[in-house]
């Protein structure tokens, strides 16, 4: 009898294992990513946004995870460091899902260690979201950080326009 209870018992764990080993596939959910040619479409509308301004700039987007998709930077853009303040931004951006001068804004507020993090808190970077997720950043690096982000949101509001006619 009490093998029995016994075999009973361990039929049962074996059984919710098994019930339990399935469960995870159940849960995976879609996540929207960010591809090659929406990464080239963003950065060519910063382009023509800047040039039409008069602001030749860089500009970097990245993944969800900060690493970048593409980078670019105009040929008359004022600084050659520009690329890598454009990835900074984005960087963060993506990171920490929110604009990157947020951070800046933080430190200015007393929050300083943020600092050592090598991060890159100035105007300039702004998440993507598709379908309410972010998905990367976009970050620019032209003469003043208004620019810089007036350029980013410009692109941001093209994939905006872009969404909504798929």
């Amino acid at each position: 009898m009490r093998v029995k209870s016994v075999l009973v018992m361990l039929c049962s764990v074996l059984a919710l294992q098994i019930a339990n080993a399935a469960e995870p596939a159940a849960s995976i959910t879609h996540k929207a990513t960010l591809d090659l040619k929406t990464a080239s479409r963003l950065v060519q509308t910063a382009q023509d946004y800047a040039s039409q301004h008069g602001w030749p700039c860089a500009v970097a987007v990245v993944d969800d995870g900060g690493w970048p998709i593409l980078t670019a930077r105009m040929g008359s853009a004022p600084v050659v460091a520009g690329i890598e303040l454009a990835q900074g931004k984005a960087r963060t951006s993506a990171l920490f899902k929110r604009p990157s001068d947020d951070l800046e804004k933080g430190i200015n507020g007393g929050r300083t260690a943020a600092i050592t993090a090598g991060l890159l808190m100035m105007k300039g970077g702004q998440p993507i979201r598709v379908e309410g997720q972010v998905v990367g950043a976009i970050g620019v690096s032209a003469d003043t950080p208004a620019h810089d982000d007036e350029i980013a949101l410009a692109a941001l509001q093209s994939l905006q326009v872009l969404q909504s006619h798929q």
